[in-house]
Parts: structure tokens; sequence; C-alpha cells
């Protein structure tokens, strides 16, 4: 035997870092070669040299398992080992510990700094040929660790079988096993540095995984896929979206449609591609936002306590299907946005967790490092491989999957130190400030990358504060998103519509404050799904009235004036035909509501509205431009009426919006003369209204009013908004 007792000891106890430094084929002093195979549980074991069908015999090291033979040639040479286990399996392998690693040197430094772009590419699992032999790499980081193995059907799970090597100062280990397929499920067994019992964690960079309770990381090859939708990315990459009419679909994948005649069953990916490809066509969104569609173990987390950062959810089909759901959406024209969660992540112990056995994607100290509305944990965002990891999710879903963008989830948190804490309860900045210095590199490093890589693609903060430059470039001092839900807004303008029409005249400033900071941020005009939920009721059950009339005229008034003011849009599912219950993750919509003109009549006026954003794609053009807004009579309070106008290169629009249920005959100053055509009346009877209007439009007269010399006399019904469209080409 030429191991040395400790050597020994090392492979057999499984505390050894490097095993291909005593496992495979190796010189000797004084010329010849030994070769050295490891496989728990074997009684026998044979070397094959390449075109030899007679078998060497190797001697027993070790009864678990550990096998040795010397052989006088100084050459290396090929071989296989032909294994027999008590049960009298016998098996022909090829050795795992003959192999170089399948990362360089340069992937190391440049993992280590964080500026691995692609380092997705390298650890986690992928199919690889090696010297002519196929099978699956594996590498993963854990620098702490005194042992890495990878587990899984393969070797029984048994850690001893297919121990990992330590790439030095990096942290990250390394195993190419031989024959292994896609399909194959493994996770890694761990011995942490300050205990002797191994523990299992999935593969953060997994692409797959299979249900609960075991998580195991599934090999996943994307390889052969073949996407059709050459012509939406290259029309994506030429596109500027701030001039585009944008309109965003949001929806939960598992609550948006079932299949109540087989068991209440959910949609799979394909099914989901199908139908909501058919729908957004309909009501004319440009765009669908997924709720979370990456891994996740708890149902009633809706997808944002994540533990596969880099995997669509096992819940609807394979990573595959994902991919088809999204090719199918974008042969439709419809783009993909989905929610993007680096703001923290669960305690789950089979995922990010104190992965290595120590605080290693997590700040050690609880003041940093735990979220303690959420019972989550926050990323050490200073640490160059935890960015690395993040920014490598982004890329990695915009890359693989043909993501369109991200909505970037709970930016606030990520940006104050102490968010939702007390004093005492955070740990200031290197200046003393309370602003995560780190955090803020990090999100302009994603933005900033994003771009660079996938022209055309956006990404959108979720950003509940008035913390400067969101969506400013970088290089003047921003965060660089392309987009920032407009949460003051939306709170206004919602808190404004609760409120009985008899006292809104004493919050009708609640309609023109967003105004005072309406071209700070480049602002999406957003009604999600956090205001549908614990116990906050429907949009529909929110607005004033006493009986559902009266709730959907105001909701009618909601969408309409959501639609006309500048900023992209984005509903919540269920929003768009005026669901009276609150959103419930665990079934489907009440799509049987459709059959009432009440809720109908909303989805129409929906898709109304969407039809006119593209009728005069100009007006959206000038979502950013303070000078395509002009304020007609912002302060008639004592009636509750509202008048503005927005410009486009080629069209005008003039808006009103009466919110009291009392009819009125107003004037209105346009700013040019001509016939104002009646291009929206929420109160048409197509939408459930009593189809009370101006027949199709007014003309101007020469009569001054509201600073223009020009106006026109028109009917406001009660509880309406109107939009009045002219073309100026």
């Amino acid at each position: 035997m030429l191991l040395s007792p400790a050597e020994l000891k090392s492979l057999i106890d499984g505390t050894e870092s490097c095993p291909h430094r005593l496992l495979g084929h190796h010189s000797v002093g004084g010329g010849g070669t030994v070769v050295r195979g490891y496989f728990p549980g074997a009684i026998q074991c044979e070397i094959l040299k390449k075109q030899s069908k007679r078998g060497l015999k190797m001697t027993l090291l070790h009864e678990l398992g550990l096998f040795e033979r010397t052989f006088k040639e100084k050459e290396l040479f090929r071989y296989q080992f032909k294994v027999t286990y008590s049960d009298g399996t016998v098996t022909q392998v090829e050795d795992p510990y003959r192999f170089l690693p399948t990362i360089s040197e340069y992937d190391l430094f440049l993992f280590g700094k964080g500026d691995d772009h692609q380092i997705y590419q390298k650890l986690g699992s992928h199919l690889r040929t090696m010297d002519g032999v196929k099978g699956v790499s594996f590498a993963v980081w854990a620098p702490s660790a005194r042992r890495v193995s990878v587990v899984g059907d393969h070797n029984f799970w048994n850690g001893r079988a297919h121990p990992m090597r330590s790439l030095g100062a990096s942290g990250v280990w390394e195993l190419f096993i031989p024959h292994l397929q896609a399909g194959a499920r493994y996770k890694f067994e761990i011995v942490g540095p300050h205990e002797s019992t191994p523990f299992l964690k999935t593969d953060p960079f997994g692409l797959q995984f299979e249900p609960s309770p075991n998580h195991a990381a599934i090999v996943c090859d994307l390889s052969g896929f073949i996407w059709h939708d050459e012509d939406w990315m290259e029309s994506r990459r030429r596109t500027n979206s701030r001039l585009q009419p944008v309109s965003i679909y949001e929806v939960h994948l598992a609550s948006w449609r079932r299949v109540p005649e087989e068991g209440n069953r959910l949609l799979s990916y394909q099914e989901l591609g199908e139908q909501l490809a058919e729908y957004c066509q309909r009501l004319g969104f440009s765009h669908v936002e997924l709720m979370p569609p990456a891994e996740h173990p708890f149902d009633g987390s809706w997808g944002y306590q994540v533990t596969g950062f880099y995997a669509p959810t096992h819940r609807f089909g394979s990573p595959w299907d994902f991919m088809t759901l999204v090719d199918t959406l974008h042969r439709a024209g419809i783009g993909v946005i989905i929610d993007w969660v680096p703001a923290h992540f669960p305690k789950d112990a089979f995922a990010l967790a104190q992965f290595d056995g120590t605080h290693l994607y997590e700040h050690a100290d609880s003041r940093l490092g735990e979220h303690q509305d959420w019972g989550t944990l926050i990323f050490n965002y200073g640490r160059h491989e935890v960015r690395g990891f993040l920014v490598g999710s982004a890329l990695s879903w915009l890359e693989r999957f043909h993501i369109d963008g991200l909505r970037v989830d709970a930016v606030a948190s990520m940006l104050y130190l102490d968010y939702s804490r007390k004093d005492g309860e955070w740990i200031p900045n290197r200046y003393g400030g309370r602003e995560n210095l780190d955090a803020i590199e990090f999100l302009r490093q994603m933005n900033a990358l994003v771009h660079v890589y996938h022209a055309g693609a956006i990404t959108i903060a979720e950003e509940s504060t008035s913390y400067p430059g969101v969506t400013k470039p970088i290089n003047e001092g921003g965060l660089g998103f392309d987009y920032k839900w407009n949460m003051g807004w939306m709170h206004d303008t919602l808190g404004y519509f609760k409120e009985n029409p008899l006292f809104r005249k004493y919050h009708h400033h609640q309609l023109t404050f967003g105004m005072l900071y309406q071209w700070s941020e480049a602002f999406v005009q957003s009604f999600s799904h956090d205001e549908v939920v614990h116990g906050k009721g429907s949009l529909m059950n929110k607005m004033a009235g006493d009986g559902f009339s009266e709730k959907a005229a105001n909701l009618r008034c909601l969408l309409a004036l959501q639609w006309a003011w500048p900023g992209k849009k984005s509903l919540f599912m269920g929003c768009e035909f005026g669901q009276f219950a609150e959103w419930n993750f665990a079934q489907s919509l009440d799509w049987h509501l459709l059959q009432y003109p009440i809720h109908s009549g909303l989805q129409k006026l929906v898709t109304d509205l969407n039809a006119l954003l593209r009728r005069d794609p100009t007006i959206a053009e000038r979502d950013y431009d303070s000078g395509g807004f002009t304020w007609i009579h912002a302060d008639d309070a004592s009636q509750s009426v509202l008048t503005f106008a927005r410009h486009g290169y080629s069209c005008s629009w003039v808006v009103a919006g009466n919110f009291t249920p009392v009819e009125r005959t107003y004037r209105i100053g346009v700013p040019t003369g001509g016939f104002w055509e009646e291009a929206l009346n929420t109160n048409a009877s197509a939408y459930a209204g009593s189809g009370l209007g101006n027949l199709g439009g007014v003309q101007s007269q020469p009569i001054s009013a509201h600073g223009f010399s020009q106006s026109i006399e028109v009917c406001l019904p009660g509880l309406s908004l109107l939009i009045f469209r002219k073309t100026t080409v």
C-alpha cells in the first residue's frame, strides 16, 4: 500500500478535501503508476485497460471499498473499473478521479471578484464531454466546508462515494461524474467547519428541482430547445420601450385559471402560454408579468421566498415547458416580465441558509442579515461571490429563458439598513448613514449588466420610498432602472376613490398631488396584487358606492384615469373584470362573473383603453416628457371634476373626470380648435353604464376657458371619465 495511514484515514473518514490527490491514476516514485478506486459497498474491483477484455484484480485496502493496484508503466493509460458489490451487482464505470478540473483558474479569479457574468455556466451541474467521456460536472461554492460530496440515486445517496475536490482559496468544490445523464437527481452532502455530521443542501445554481419534501436538484439540459421567437427578440433589441405603449398584466400562475372539471388542477406551462397569449392579445396587453416563477417550497409565499434562484418552479412542468410558455407568448407579440427577488431568501435548511455551515450568503449579524417582518435572511451584498450569484440569476433568466424584463421586488428593503427596524436594531454604514451601500452598488451592477448583455430588456423597481434617482442613469448617480412602480400615486388615488363622493371635494388634492413628482422618475402606474390581499379587499370592493353599479362606475373611472395618466400601466389579474372577492392564491379567479354586464363591461373597457393606447402611440411616446401633459383645470374640488390634456406628436387627448354621481354640463378649454372625438366614455352602455354621453364628439367654440382661446361644452355623466381626441397632423 502506497498510502500513508493518515491518507487512508482521510479517505475513509471523508475528511480529504482533495480526493483527486489520492484517488485515480498517479505516477509513483521510482517509475510506474498506481490506480486507486473508492466504491463504498464493493467487495471486488478490477481494472479494464483500454481495448482489453480481461480485468486486472485490484487489492482491497479497506473493507469499506477502497482498492489499489500498481503498474510498471510510467505513462498514464486509459482504463475503466469493473466493480462487484455484495448483492452481486456488477458495474463497469469510468474513474471520476482521472479528469482535470472543469473550471479554470481564470474562472475562479473572476468568480472571486464577482465579475464572472456567466458563472452559472460553470457552477451547478452541466452535461459535458471530458476526454471523450460523457457525464455531468458538478461545482459548488462552500469555502468553509471540510468535505463536499455529490449524492444522488447514482450512488444511493452515499456521501462517501463521490467526494469533490476543493479548488483552493476560491472555496469552490468540483467533480466530473462520468455516465450521468439529464434527469439525474442530486444534492450536495457537506461537512461543515465545526461539526462532523454531514448535512444535505440543494444546488444554488440548480435549473430544475423535484417537489417537496425532498427538494433534490435535477440535472437539466436546455440545449435542445428550439426557439421560434426570432422576430420578437430582434424587434425588442431595436425598440425603446419608453417610447412605446406598455400595459402589463400581472399574473399569479397558480390562481389565474384552473381546470374545475379535473379536480381544480393547475394549468401546465404549455396551457398557460396558449391561454395567456390568447387572453392578452384579445384585451390588448403588451406584456405579462409573472409573480415569481422561480422555485419555492411554500405556496403561501406566492413565490417571494425563493430557494431556486435559477429554476422555474416544478409546479407547472419542466424548464422546457416554461421555455415553451415564453416562446408562445413571444410569438403572440406579448412580452414576458418576471418578478425577481434578490432582497431576501427563506431559512429552509435544505437551501441557502448557512449553506456550508457558516453564514455564507447571508450576514452573520441579524441586524444586517435578517428581515424580522418576513422571517427571512438578507443577502450579504458586500461579498463578491454573492453579488455574482445574484447577477448570474438575473442574466440567466434573460439568456436561457428569453425573459424580457425583471420587476425587482422589495427594493426599498435593500436600500435602507434601518428598513422596518427600530433604533438599536440596525448598523449604520461606514459614513454613519442608513443607506445600504453594498446593495446600492449591487443594483447598479445588475442594471448595467442587464442592459449591456440584453438590449431591449427592462428592469422595474418596486421601491416604496422617495429614494432619489431610481430610474436615472448610473453615470448620473442613479440606480439605472428603466421604470419604478408609482406607489405614491397608487396610494393617493385609491384613497380618493374609497371616499364617499359627497366628501371627495375635501380630498381632491389626492388626485393632483402626484403631478408634483411625476417627472422625477420613469413611473409605472400600478395596481398590483399587494392591493387586493390581507383583508384589503378587491379593487371593486375598495370603491365607494351603495351598490354594485356605483362601485363598478367608480372602478371604471379609476382604471380609465390610470390609463390616461402619464406613465406605463400595470394591472393585477382579476381587476380587469372587477372581481368582488379578495385574491386567493389557492383558487382560480372568478371567471363566471363575466356572464354579468358589470364585469364584462369592465373587461371591455380595459380592452378599449389598450386599443386607444395603440391607436395613439405618440401619446405613450411622451409618457416621460413633461411637455406631453397640461393641466386644464386641476382645482375644481367643489364639483370633483378633474381635467387635463395629453399631447402626442400626432394627436392630443382632453381628459375629463366627474367623480360625483351628479350629471354636469361642463365647458373645457382645449389646446386647439376643431372637432373633438369622444374616444372613450366610461359611462357607455357597452361598459354597463347608462349610455349618456356626447353623441360621438363635440365641436370647439371660440370661447375662452381655462386659459385657452377655444373650448368645448360637454356632457359629463355622473361617476364617469371621458377622453376626447383630436389629431393634430
